[in-house]
């Protein structure tokens, strides 16, 4: 994978490639306008932050949120509206040329993220590799369909899977690279990113990024 990936904080990645995609920005330094697409999970104020997708977000470049969440996109004004794109669970389409899986994000047992709402995961093919940015959920039936080269998965527990059930979902999924998130800052602690670690079969990598 020749890209350039960063995590900023909790779910905030950054994938830079051809193109440069955002999923979730938050906390963002400056203002460098190089999102190309950006992508959200769900409304929660750290996966969705108005200021933090304007300044990222290129000015010609593409926001994409659930579908559930089209009324509140109306404050983002460096973005034409004929670029903003909503999805729902279980679409595949390509948008703008880039080819977007998605996928549902819930919790099964927990009431923070209901599967009423229509929250969501990605996975995008970019440079003939694909990324799955699982956004805030559990291991859930549904993501054992999930193939991809690299999967960021949240390992903080509380609000989404803990890091033995995303060590789990590995195994099934079986990507080439996983990078955990969302731990080590509003829930979950460091530490957990080398648990995660050590709970993985070897022909698994694991980038610890946070």
């Amino acid at each position: 994978m020749s890209v350039n990936i960063a995590v900023n904080v909790q779910s905030s990645i950054r994938i830079r490639g051809s193109k440069t995609l955002y999923f979730d920005p938050w906390q963002i330094e400056g203002e460098p306008h190089d999102g190309d697409y950006v992508f959200v999970t769900h409304e929660h104020y750290d996966h969705f932050s108005p200021e933090d997708i304007m300044n990222v977000a290129a000015f010609d470049g593409y926001l994409v949120v659930p579908e559930s969440m089209a009324h509140l996109t109306g404050g983002i004004t460096t973005i034409p509206s004929s670029h903003i794109v909503t999805v729902r669970p279980g679409e595949k389409r390509e948008i703008a040329r880039l080819m977007v899986e998605v996928y549902p994000a819930y919790n099964q047992s927990k009431p923070f993220h209901k599967k009423g709402n229509g929250w969501v995961g990605y996975v995008v093919t970019l440079d003939a590799d694909r990324y799955y940015i699982a956004g805030d959920t559990d291991a859930i039936p549904e993501l054992r369909e999930v193939r991809c080269d690299a999967a960021f998965l949240p390992i903080g527990g509380t609000y989404t899977m803990d890091a033995s059930a995303a060590a789990g979902l590995t195994k099934k999924i079986h990507p080439k690279v996983v990078i955990p998130t969302h731990y080590g800052s509003i829930v979950g602690s460091p530490v957990d990113g080398d648990f995660f670690q050590g709970l993985l079969p070897r022909d698994i990598r694991c980038e610890l990024l946070l």
